[in-house]
């Protein structure tokens, strides 16, 4: 439920929603970074936190360690790619965290770990930005009408943010014309 006129209304499973969303686009990209850091679990723990949280586990303190131990995970990575993709599962780990205040930065909340994960697809030599089209068309396909819904809550996606930041405006557009048939 929302109270003041700045906040969104947020449900604990459209928390669940978002976070399963996340942690699917990250979980595309893991194996980027254990390719380069094959023995360093700390993005896979993230990403299996997110799914613990999105199939009903609490939203506490394993989900904010294994975050914030995806995010450390970054800079152990050798590669642009694999750094991405650590990228992608802190995000994953923190979508539980979305707050419900009318802002566009809340909107990375949702879309980071998609625009991350297509940006580590990017990175892998040999790819190119139409491996990251892909992730994002893959990224559209997996979302929910209630992660499009509860996404529709916030403003646009800000501007910035170098190619991640343009990444998570196309897929913030890209979900936001998406239309469901029953």
């Amino acid at each position: 439920m929302a109270g003041d006129k700045g906040e969104i209304a947020l449900s604990k499973q459209d928390l669940r929603e978002v976070a399963a969303f996340a942690a699917a686009c990250a979980e595309a990209v893991l194996e980027v970074f254990e390719a380069d850091q094959p023995d360093d679990s700390r993005p896979r723990d993230a990403v299996g936190a997110a799914w613990e949280f999105a199939r009903g586990g609490e939203r506490g303190k394993s989900l904010r360690d294994t975050a914030w131990a995806a995010l450390r995970a970054v800079k152990a990575a050798d590669t642009a790619a694999a750094r991405e993709a650590a990228r992608a599962a802190m995000c994953a780990a923190g979508a539980a965290y979305l707050h419900p205040l009318a802002e566009a930065t809340q909107v990375k909340h949702i879309l980071g770990a998609g625009a991350h994960a297509a940006r580590a697809a990017e990175l892998v030599p040999g790819h190119g930005e139409g491996m990251g089209a892909e992730h994002l068309e893959r990224a559209v396909q997996r979302a929910t009408p209630v992660v499009v819904a509860v996404l529709k809550r916030f403003p646009a996606a800000p501007g910035g943010g170098g190619r991640v930041g343009e990444l998570i405006r196309i897929l913030d557009g890209d979900l936001r014309s998406r239309t469901f048939t029953e």
